[in-house]
């Protein structure tokens, strides 16, 4: 049995509300993904709308309410630990990071493989307003559970397997998403930088 199987066995204490309980701590510290719980309750819900959407609404709201508290740690001691272990010059680059990618960088990381909790501490210590923060959030976890949803209601355990595999390689496919976003960042200001003569501007 993997640890991330025997993490979940911990939560079953919880009964019916260990959904919430995987979700919301998930999204602060733990490492395990709610949709290791999520989807075979999804499986089992099969042909009860009702059921799923309220599944839905119980990882989705569930999963945005732990990132805020991540929000808050952040924005309480994760500037002073990062002052006390000598990193004050990393500071003003996750201010210019929130700045600028805020509200897209959250909802790439709520719906993608990339830590949605990393992220949360960020914008915390960033100081990135509350609405655009819970906003982002609430539309990409919404849209990553909603399509894990959709999908196994219409495929059942092909679907299951599919994404159970994507989340056994969850770590890879984030460093492939982040290599595969700095390229096309590059990309984009090579591009923008090609003066009239086909040469890159140096200026």
């Amino acid at each position: 049995m993997g640890w991330k199987e025997q993490t979940l066995e911990l939560f079953e204490i919880f009964g019916p509300a260990s959904l919430a309980v995987v979700s919301f701590t998930e999204a602060i510290i733990q490492p395990v993904p709610p949709d290791l719980l999520y989807m075979p309750m999804l499986v089992n819900a099969i042909g009860d709308t009702p059921l799923v959407v309220w599944l839905w609404l119980v990882v989705t709201v569930s999963s945005v309410l732990g990132s805020l508290v991540g929000y808050y740690i952040g924005k309480k001691w994760g500037t002073s630990l990062m002052v006390r272990f000598g990193q004050e010059r990393h500071l003003l680059k996750l201010e210019q990071l929130t700045l600028r990618y805020g509200s897209w960088g959250i909802f790439i990381a709520a719906f993608s493989p990339i830590p949605y909790k990393v992220l949360g501490w960020m914008a915390g210590m960033g100081h990135m307003k509350h609405k655009p923060f819970i906003l982002a959030g609430f539309f990409g976890r919404g849209l990553r559970f909603g399509l894990e949803a959709i999908l196994i209601g219409l495929y059942g355990s092909q679907a299951l397997n599919l994404l159970n595999w994507l989340l056994d390689n969850e770590i890879m496919l984030a460093i492939a998403l982040i290599l595969g976003f700095a390229v096309l960042v590059y990309a984009w200001q090579w591009w923008n930088n090609l003066d009239s003569n086909g040469t890159a501007s140096t200026e």
